[in-house]
């Protein structure tokens, strides 16, 4: 069984400072920096977490853990899996001019297929402050929040064809690069180097999630709420009338 991950991506340029967040943890013990040569690192006795970018290069992390389902928040960004048939629940977030709306662009893929993209105009300058950004899985749906705010729902259409993520456990990856031959307005903003370093920093992690390690879950059974874990209403929670008409 191939490894997924949830993924939080920053995609310059002109990007100053991306923030997610979720609940007290250390980064020292959730995730690994996996390159940037020096440009990631786990400061504040490990409750914060910055990439950086430069010309010369961006950074990365990736969580210790491997999750199959969970509500993972964090105060910035996000989901994704190897190989060709590889799952993702994916948060990036789109350089543009300074002064221009900055894009919160979203995905899932699931075996591979993605085509599953929705935008987003921010109603906060994301460089300002720290914010919350969700996504709770279980098996019946995704919902993407920011700040508690639903954006969007995916449902499992599996009945009508259309795969779902939920047989591949699914690893935390973020990272800050420089995509501006595609992600800025289809390349036209070109990255603004004379402004580099680019920083995104991360804090207050949270993982309410079935934990997968040597092929098992750490959750008593992937079909029944009752045993997914201490706080289990993540498990078949889905968007009552109040938090349809805010979505």
């Amino acid at each position: 069984m191939s490894s997924s991950g949830f993924k939080f991506t920053l995609l310059v340029p002109l990007m100053v400072a991306c923030l997610m967040a979720s609940s007290a943890s250390n980064f020292h013990n959730d995730f690994d920096i996996t390159w940037g040569d020096g440009r990631g690192k786990i400061v504040n006795n490990g409750e914060v977490l910055t990439l950086s970018l430069d010309k010369a290069s961006g950074s990365g992390f990736q969580s210790k853990n491997e999750y199959l389902f969970g509500k993972i928040d964090m105060q910035l960004k996000l989901l994704s899996s190897k190989g060709s048939t590889w799952d993702e629940i994916d948060f990036e977030f789109l350089g543009n001019l300074s002064g221009d709306p900055y894009i919160l662009h979203t995905n899932v893929f699931s075996q591979g297929k993605g085509n599953r993209e929705q935008q987003f105009y921010l109603w906060f300058d994301p460089t300002a402050d720290f914010h919350t950004y969700s996504i709770l899985w279980n098996p019946q749906r995704i919902i993407f929040s920011v700040d508690g705010t639903p954006i969007r729902e995916f449902k499992n259409m599996e009945s009508f064809g259309v795969p779902f993520p939920k047989n591949q456990p699914m690893r935390i990856y973020s990272s800050l690069w420089n995509a501006d031959d595609w992600a800025t307005r289809g390349g036209l903003v070109k990255t603004d180097w004379t402004q580099a370093p680019f920083t995104a920093s991360y804090r207050n992690f949270n993982a309410d999630a079935c934990v997968w390690s040597n092929g098992a879950s750490s959750c008593k059974s992937n079909a029944s709420p009752s045993s997914a874990s201490t706080n289990s209403a993540w498990f078949s929670q889905e968007m009552d009338s109040a938090k349809q008409q805010r979505l």
